[in-house]
């Protein structure tokens, strides 16, 4: 069987402490989550980082396992000595063998699981979910309320899930794609250990009139040809209030007037940029037409000018 390396896994030296082991398991856990990863090897990369987690966090199970990278015959393909799980012994704890590596299995036995040696009390594992908001949340804060479906495991073993109900305050400021912690919310612990945290991963529900990118927020202001064309003094609606905007003379469609520190409220602010929107009045009546074909003879343009037949 292949030897793993568990800290090249969690990208660490081996001298890393344990609060860098933490650190490392929970960034990568973030990015690989199959709840909210995308990567096509979430999976078999985040099985692979909890088992890292498992021997690493625990200094016998770790102390074990740097006797045997440093052994001679700890190289790919090799397997440990047949008296190296002598002194360990871990009760089962009711997860899948395939749950870990046959690598793992060969060192510490297939009862072996987070937190289950005997009279160990280990932290229980962090949890990663979705949340969606509102951009009005991030601009004043809010508090919803959300209901998660979680993994329980019982007495014999059997899997189910069960409703578990937050209230979860949003941050205000808060950007897409960052991360509310709400401690003591994930996987309970095992013995005294206290739980995991939860991790909820933020999302801004699809708006029509607004959208996000990073603390800047970008808006649609329609405008008239003649407010394009001449500038124009507007009253624009943005999530941090109403301003009056002056649009410069000459104008093109699709030109961004910026609001400075109107974007994502923080340290600092983002700012929020007004797209024009130049619409056109329908040519639906006589005199409308008649001021377009006035238009035509008065004002000969050509846009498509330069660009060949």
């Amino acid at each position: 069987m292949d030897f793993k390396d568990y800290y090249k896994i969690l990208g660490l030296e081996k001298t890393a402490s344990a609060d860098d082991i933490r650190t490392a398991y929970r960034r990568l856990a973030r990015k690989y989550h199959p709840d909210v990863s995308k990567e096509p090897d979430a999976q078999a990369r985040m099985q692979d980082l909890n088992e890292a987690r498992d021997v690493l966090s625990d200094p016998e199970k770790r102390s074990a396992y740097d006797e045997l990278a440093s052994h001679p015959r700890g190289a790919p393909d090799s397997r440990p000595p047949p008296d190296w799980n002598t002194g360990y012994e871990f009760a089962g704890s009711g997860a899948e063998d395939g749950d870990y590596s046959d690598f793992f299995n060969s060192l510490f036995g297939r009862g072996a699981r987070r937190g289950q040696a005997h009279g160990r009390h280990m932290q229980g594992e962090d949890r990663h979910a979705r949340i969606q908001i509102d951009l009005a949340d991030s601009y004043q804060g809010a508090t919803r309320t959300i209901t998660l479906q979680q993994p329980v495991i019982d007495a014999q073993g059997q899997v189910t899930r069960r409703e578990h109900t937050l209230d979860v305050r949003i941050p205000k400021g808060i950007r897409e794609g960052q991360h509310i912690r709400l401690r003591g919310q994930g996987g309970a612990g095992l013995g005294d250990g206290p739980s995991g945290d939860l991790y909820l991963e933020v999302q801004f529900r699809p708006d029509a009139r607004y959208r996000a990118q990073g603390a800047d927020v970008y808006g649609a202001l329609p405008v008239t040809p003649w407010e394009a064309a001449l500038g124009a003094s507007i009253t624009a609606t943005t999530p941090a209030g109403t301003f009056d905007v002056q649009v410069p003379s000459g104008s093109q469609n699709g030109r961004k007037l910026r609001l400075r520190g109107r974007g994502l409220p923080g340290e600092p602010a983002g700012d929020f940029y007004l797209v024009l929107d130049v619409v056109l009045p329908p040519a639906d009546s006589d005199k409308a037409r008649q001021l377009y074909e006035t238009m035509a003879r008065e004002m000969p343009f050509n846009p498509r000018q330069g660009q060949g037949a």
